[in-house]
């Protein structure tokens, strides 16, 4: 049985056909995961993913990212992520299966791993690799930390300086030699870390999450423009690290602050796309179309959007880019670094 999101209603105000729906697609960026309490969708296994990606646009594939969903219960604590990677690899093989429609649902899968764990960090990126099936492509270890009160710390990390630390930075010198990936997720006044973590690793093929997670609440509230020069900057010296590619996507979260949700109606895609346009216009233009790949951050962003409206507002984005630029940002880029053909 498929579970119905708790803002289905409020959803189903803004309806629109489907943008250009032959162009290929890989959603680079998504989650699964149950039981998510204070989430709007609290399920989304296959059922609820593939009610979306049949939405009308053509997905092709999908990248599973972590999200701390069906961790084991039992075993050393380092290697309780695994579950997550188990987990995620037996719903990519029904999707492979092909008795659940085209869409190669998680046809990459990023996990999760305590690289503060330095070199013993080794037999568990190992572990990950064999649980894949094939399909394991990289680590997210979250970062995102703010001195705030009113703003959320990620756990399990809560450090201040997380990419600077020695611990952490031995952990990630164990991901290029087994060609793994890394997921940099952080807020935005973090991204100068992130650089000088690239600049350190230049071997490691790191992916920016969420634009950097450019904030809305809490001392930042009322406040984008003020800031946005400076996030403008970090993003311009990061797109200096030919190792990093970006995600565009993840902006719609309520930690961004645009306070969708809180509005009578969800936004259009063309309202969506001139409200955040700045921050793609900018990535785009230092990283290159061959290093950017749209996400939809589902079922995250569903908080404000559909999904339908979300690859809408992208493809009103990009209405004037040329066909080679489009399949870079819709499709090549994500399924050349995740290596999914």
């Amino acid at each position: 049985m498929t579970d119905i999101p708790t803002n289905s209603d409020w959803l189903s105000q803004t309806i629109e056909e489907t943008i250009d729906p032959g162009l290929p697609i890989c959603d680079a960026h998504h989650h699964l995961w149950d039981g998510r309490i204070g989430r709007v969708a609290q399920r989304y296994l296959l059922d609820e993913i593939l009610l979306d990606v049949n939405c009308g646009h053509n997905i092709v594939s999908t990248v599973f990212i972590e999200c701390g969903s069906m961790y084991r219960s039992a075993g050393p604590d380092e290697m309780t992520p695994i579950g997550e990677t188990e987990f995620v690899n037996g719903i990519a093989a029904m999707s492979a299966s092909g008795l659940y429609g085209k869409t190669r649902i998680a046809a990459g899968i990023v996990g999760s791993a305590d690289l503060m764990l330095g070199d013993t960090v080794g037999p568990v990126l190992d572990a990950h690799i064999e649980a894949g099936g094939g399909r394991f492509r990289g680590i997210r270890h979250r970062a995102p930390w703010d001195p705030s009160d009113d703003v959320p710390n990620s756990q399990p990390t809560t450090r201040e300086n997380l990419y600077l630390d020695a611990h952490f930075r031995q952990g990630f010198s164990n991901l290029a030699p087994r060609n793994l990936s890394f997921e940099g997720w952080c807020y935005h006044p973090q991204i100068s870390q992130l650089t000088d973590l690239a600049r350190s690793f230049p071997n490691t093929t790191i992916i920016l999450n969420h634009f950097g997670g450019p904030l809305g609440i809490g001392p930042y509230k009322d406040a984008q423009d003020e800031y946005f020069p400076v996030w403008k900057q970090a993003i311009t010296e990061l797109a200096t690290c030919p190792n990093v590619v970006a995600k565009l996507g993840g902006i719609n979260m309520e930690i961004n602050g645009f306070d969708w949700h809180y509005k009578k109606k969800p936004p259009s895609s063309l309202e969506l796309m001139e409200t955040t346009r700045r921050f793609y216009e900018h990535t785009i233009e230092k990283f290159g179309t061959n290093r950017c790949m749209f996400e939809s951050n589902f079922p995250v962003d569903m908080v404000s959007c559909s999904y339908n409206i979300l690859w809408n507002s992208f493809k009103r984005l990009t209405a004037n880019y040329s066909n080679t630029e489009k399949s870079d940002l819709f499709y090549n880029t994500a399924s050349r670094i995740y290596r999914l053909d």
